[in-house]
């Protein structure tokens, strides 16, 4: 675990913050603003640094789900209710840019959201993205949960909620919980076929983006669409 010296009333981080704006403060530092308080022997920024090493990094402390922050020794309701809602909050910021701006003018954007959904998932999750005329986010919908198959992700159930929403552009998006984020020849032969059953209606799919180990593998990118 990272050690930290004792922090004097002048070094705090809330007042780091305010002098010197949030950049300047370390992660641990930024979670001990959120957390307000530490736990007995631990003061804030320490309690956020081992939260951070039980996690394994910001990103996965942030999505764990409530049942996995309860276990953890220190976590009250309080402190729990703070951290889901910072990643809900980073998670709307994302859908709102995805609603502003064209997809296809900001792919970074899109690979980090698809991230932010799966990244912290252990069991295999497909979504759909659903996009307007002009490629901006209309909202996104898990379309299938477990081993990723023509047989797990109906293409007519897809067509129809595409069209419910009324969305001229797909973009697909699965976690591999293995960590190995290339593209098997099943996700590509599924995108092909998910390819051709919307075409039948008009609509485009943009993308298949693959989430594993923190990277995002784009098949559009690699011409497999």
């Amino acid at each position: 675990m990272s050690t930290y010296r004792f922090i004097s009333s002048q070094e705090r981080p809330r007042e780091r913050l305010i002098n010197h704006g949030p950049q300047v403060l370390t992660t641990p530092e930024l979670l001990a603003i959120i957390l307000r308080t530490g736990v007995n022997g631990c003061d804030a920024v320490n309690f956020g640094a081992r939260l951070l090493n039980e996690f394994g990094g910001l990103r996965s402390l942030l999505a764990a789900d409530i049942a996995l922050l309860q276990k953890v020794k220190g976590l009250g309701n309080a402190k729990i209710c703070q951290l889901l809602a910072i990643h809900e909050l980073a998670q709307r910021s994302l859908e709102e840019e995805l609603q502003s701006r064209s997809a296809l003018d900001h792919p970074q954007k899109v690979k980090a959201y698809c991230s932010s959904k799966l990244a912290h998932l252990t069991v295999e999750h497909c979504m759909a993205i659903y996009l307007d005329t002009r490629y901006r986010l209309i909202c996104s919908e898990e379309i299938s949960q477990g081993t990723l198959s023509q047989a797990s992700v109906y293409p007519r159930e897809l067509i129809k909620s595409a069209l419910k929403h009324h969305a001229a552009a797909v973009i697909l998006s699965h976690n591999h919980p293995s960590g190995i984020p290339e593209p098997s020849m099943a996700d590509i032969t599924l995108t092909q076929h998910i390819r051709k059953a919307l075409q039948l209606v008009d609509i485009k799919l943009l993308d298949h983006l693959i989430v594993a180990a923190g990277q995002t593998v784009s098949l559009a990118e690699k011409g497999d669409i």
